[in-house]
């Protein structure tokens, strides 16, 4: 682990270019700065936040693992996963986007930082293919259950193989989608890779 730690921050804060980042504490309570003490009683905006969930924050509920959901609101033109880390003014090596590919016919998923593009060669090889290629987005939507901007690693329809980049364990934790887009959860990555059952293998081009 590196010194690259989890800060807490304020919730709300206004990110320099006048858009609302909003962040919350979601695990059956408010958690500690290292996310690994859960504190009873969230507050009243928390449970509002909870009462629009979605599969991925389910799953993290009902696994009782200690997470932060993150809110900021998605403007026109840019990319979702830059947009995140810029609005909740992060390091984006720390912010991991979910990319849907086809190994040898078979749908998986690529975890890797929006910093990154997705090495589809380093991909297959990470689950004993040969060939891959970015899957269609309509296939991508109907196998996850989640709209495209928006598809979190967590929760998903149907379990895909997935592969989370190496790099994901410099930090304390990470984030990635919360299955909606403008929703990012934040966790440790050995949880997203137990909830997963992915595979870590460095995957970033």
């Amino acid at each position: 682990m590196t010194g690259r730690g989890y800060a807490a921050r304020p919730s709300p804060a206004r990110h320099p270019t006048g858009a609302w980042a909003i962040h919350h504490c979601l695990c059956h309570g408010c958690v500690n700065t290292r996310l690994r003490q859960v504190i009873p009683g969230a507050s009243s905006s928390v449970r509002r936040v909870a009462g629009k969930g979605t599969p991925a924050t389910a799953l993290l509920a009902k696994q009782r693992v200690a997470h932060q959901v993150h809110t900021y609101t998605h403007g026109n033109g840019q990319a979702y996963g830059p947009e995140a880390a810029e609005l909740l003014g992060l390091d984006p090596q720390r912010v991991f986007k979910t990319l849907v590919a086809e190994v040898d016919g078979t749908l998986t998923v690529g975890v890797v930082p929006v910093s990154a593009t997705l090495d589809l060669k380093a991909l297959a090889g990470a689950v004993g293919g040969k060939r891959a290629k970015m899957a269609d987005v309509a296939a991508a939507e109907r196998t996850t259950g989640y709209v495209a901007g928006g598809i979190s690693p967590l929760g998903q329809r149907k379990r895909l193989p997935t592969v989370v980049d190496a790099s994901a364990h410099e930090w304390d934790t990470v984030y990635c989608s919360g299955g909606r887009r403008g929703l990012e959860i934040e966790l440790a990555p050995a949880d997203l890779v137990r909830l997963t059952g992915a595979t870590v293998a460095p995957i970033a081009g």
